[in-house]
């Protein structure tokens, strides 16, 4: 099974992380609830196995949580796939969802790149800081 699991402490998080490309259970705590629900989503929908704990300052914001989960979700994804054999390079998806469209292109290369282009049209999804 292609599985990593990570754990990170850092001054704001205390972060355990168990991912499986080949599914399993999804149970994600973090403390912050919208985005408990896109990790889930976000596994679930991908077929992942993903749990995820989260002690983090969320009293202060929610930010250094999201930030180091998704640190730690990054090196769980380059530990799983290893060597990368049998897995495409390449992949896409455009989705139509709800009021929103999403196109997606991802490259496991291995060179790091995010870039996104998305007006948000409010400051906070319940507890979330959208910015």
């Amino acid at each position: 099974m292609r599985t990593a699991t990570i754990a990170r402490k850092t001054k704001e998080t205390d972060i355990n992380l168990t991912l499986c490309l080949d599914g399993g259970e999804v149970k994600v705590d973090t403390g912050v609830g919208f985005f408990d629900h896109m990790l889930t989503a976000f596994a679930t929908h991908a077929g992942y196995g993903l749990t995820v704990t989260c002690n983090g300052d969320i009293e202060i914001d929610c930010h250094h949580t999201v930030e180091d989960i998704g640190i730690t979700l990054g090196k769980a994804f380059a530990q799983a796939v290893g060597d990368k054999m049998g897995i495409s390079r390449y992949g896409f998806m455009i989705l139509p969802m709800d009021e929103t469209l999403i196109l997606s292109a991802v490259d496991i290369s291995g060179r790091d790149l995010l870039s996104y282009s998305l007006e948000i049209p409010t400051e906070r999804v319940g507890d979330f800081d959208t910015e």
